[in-house]
């Protein structure tokens, strides 16, 4: 079969994605993604995925693009790229990565759909495919010519660096086109594993989630003890290896800005609200088992390390944590307290109350810390 170069057809496709807010496109095959199933396959034999599912459960779905239709033929990826975040540590408050501080994700919908409606005007089938476990995006805009994977194990644009959200069109049209591809760009650079705070990227292009914050958050179980202090401000998402990434210095401001969302959290508040309103709040956010416990457990963390223990409202919240019904949340409320100067609150609670419906152990682990230390 002679395939034809659908250069037309792609100058169409690139104009029409950034008039939608994208800022770059690429055109990639079907063919399976077979170094990156290789690399998921063996991190997770590794155990460097630290329990995170997503791409991670099943590595051949994940690299397989030509499952994610019938008939598909050729993918359409596109990155859009988002503003670098400005300092934002206050007293009392977290902070969230600026990924999700704007409906990013949102608005690079809106411009994926606005080329599949293209492609369906074509008389073409296609599908968006973003934030989805069946694909490993980074993998295929590095095969679509969007960039290299850098030592942060982030996706590297030489133009619009790393502040990138990625998302495809997959489609039952074949579209050939020349894509440059970009060549390692890091070059002897190593800011990005120099400054991890927890040394997650200490082996060069590899991202060991069992100690990257941003997964951390999102995981299940205690927040491990040894990230604790590290985590800092940091309520939702690290944005540090992507912060001194020298790749993103200078890039200019984003032409069309997604709908705004705070960059920081008042922890006493969050702490204060119940469940419900959490949950609505918050639904944007990747939450383990869609619990709120989870949020307050990665608050009472953060509180601990950026809070006044002397002021009364952070007492009261600290305070109500150690009598929460969720153990999951004693045990933090625990390690908060201590951290805060605020163990007077163990008596006035009791040790019976502490620790109750504790199955696993989780609060009596953190007061036998607290009485070893």
């Amino acid at each position: 079969m002679e395939f034809v170069d659908d250069r037309l057809l792609f100058s169409e496709l690139r104009e029409l994605a950034i008039s939608e807010g994208l800022d770059d496109i690429g055109i990639a095959s079907v063919d399976p993604l077979m170094e990156a199933r290789r690399e998921l396959e063996d991190r997770k034999q590794r155990g460097l995925h630290g329990g995170m599912h997503f791409t991670y459960g099943n590595p051949k779905r994940a690299t397989s693009p030509a499952d994610l239709m019938e008939g598909a033929q050729s993918l359409v990826v596109a990155l859009r790229r988002y503003d670098a975040p400005s300092d934002v540590t206050r007293p009392g408050f977290g902070s969230i990565a600026h990924y999700v501080a704007r409906d990013e994700y949102g608005q690079l919908r809106s411009g994926l759909e606005a080329v599949a409606s293209f492609l369906h005007a074509q008389g073409s089938a296609a599908e968006v495919v973003f934030d989805d476990n069946r694909l490993v995006d980074r993998a295929i805009a590095v095969r679509a010519g969007l960039g290299w994977i850098g030592k942060n194990s982030m996706l590297l644009n030489p133009e619009l660096g790393s502040w990138t959200v990625i998302g495809s069109v997959v489609t039952d049209r074949l579209i050939i086109v020349e894509s440059q591809g970009h060549s390692d760009g890091c070059g002897d650079c190593s800011r990005c594993q120099v400054e991890c705070p927890t040394g997650a990227l200490d082996e060069e292009g590899v991202l060991d989630a069992n100690k990257c914050l941003a997964w951390l958050v999102q995981a299940q179980g205690i927040f491990p003890v040894e990230f604790r202090v590290a985590l800092g401000n940091r309520l939702y998402g690290c944005d540090d290896c992507q912060t001194v990434c020298p790749v993103n210095d200078g890039k200019e401001t984003v032409r069309i800005q997604a709908s705004n969302r705070s960059r920081t959290v008042e922890l006493v508040k969050l702490l204060q609200s119940t469940d419900e309103a959490l949950m609505k709040k918050y639904e944007h956010w990747y939450i383990p088992r869609r619990r709120a416990e989870y949020l307050r457990r990665n608050a009472l963390v953060v509180l601990a390390n950026v809070a006044n223990g002397a002021d009364s409202a952070v007492q009261s919240v600290v305070f109500s944590a150690l009598k929460s019904d969720s153990a999951m949340v004693r045990a933090h409320a625990v390690w908060a307290a201590r951290q805060l100067d605020l163990t007077h609150l163990f008596l006035q609670i009791g040790y019976e109350s502490l620790t109750r419906d504790d199955s696993n152990g989780w609060v009596r682990k953190e007061l036998e810390m607290m009485e070893s230390a």
